[in-house]
């Protein structure tokens, strides 16, 4: 019993947090503000996690396993689909967004404070080299090891500026800032991201095959 409510308070926490940095960044929230939201004493947060940085890490580290595992396996199955040739452009960028953007989970508070987090350390300065590539990069890298076997023979820095574009449009879809409501007067929204998924796979399909036009 002890220990599931240790379990119920460290989740409270890590669930406050992410809302507390989703909505006001790294700089605008204490862990004051996070233990209040949580419902706990401060000193409980300081006793679970320490100083914020660490409380900011764990909250990225604890949905990124879970991506990364989720996009992994579509990965592994794309790969083994196709062996010994090269799985698609777009069956690859399926693989990458598919376990991102659709399934129930997209319609969760918890999931959409983390993808507005992830938005947020993805678009700084400060946070992104260092944070996406300590959680992120090793995955992201065997994904680019795929698509260039897909596109082979491909320029290298045509590849690397490539997956840059599909970041940009990736960390926009998940920032769900209702720039596009407003753009399309309606037609779309930024939280619909089962539609959003259709398009960007194609656009993004569209980006990377684009390379093979340059050879």
């Amino acid at each position: 019993m002890t220990s599931d409510i240790k379990t119920d308070r460290r989740t409270a926490i890590l669930d406050a947090a992410e809302a507390q940095f989703a909505r006001h960044g790294y700089d605008g929230v204490n862990l004051r503000a996070i233990a209040r939201e949580a419902g706990v004493d401060v000193a409980l947060a300081n006793y679970h996690f320490g100083k914020k940085q660490d409380l900011f890490d764990a909250v990225l580290m604890r949905r990124a396993d879970v991506l990364n595992g989720w996009r992994l396996k579509a990965l592994t199955d794309v790969l083994a689909e196709a062996s010994p040739a090269a799985p698609s452009v777009e069956a690859i960028v399926r693989a990458y967004l598919g376990p991102l953007l659709t399934g129930p989970h997209v319609a969760e508070s918890g999931w959409k404070h983390y993808y507005a987090l992830i938005a947020y350390v993805n678009n700084s300065p400060e946070w992104g080299g260092k944070l996406m590539t300590q959680f992120f990069d090793p995955l992201i890298r065997r994904f680019i090891d795929a698509l260039r076997m897909s596109l082979a023979p491909v320029d290298e820095k045509s590849l690397f500026w490539a997956y840059h574009c599909f970041s940009g449009a990736l960390t926009l879809t998940f920032a769900q800032t209702g720039r596009i409501d407003q753009l399309s007067r309606g037609l779309c929204h930024s939280d619909d991201l089962d539609d959003a998924y259709e398009h960007v796979v194609q656009f993004i399909t569209a980006g990377f095959e684009a390379l093979k036009a340059d050879r």
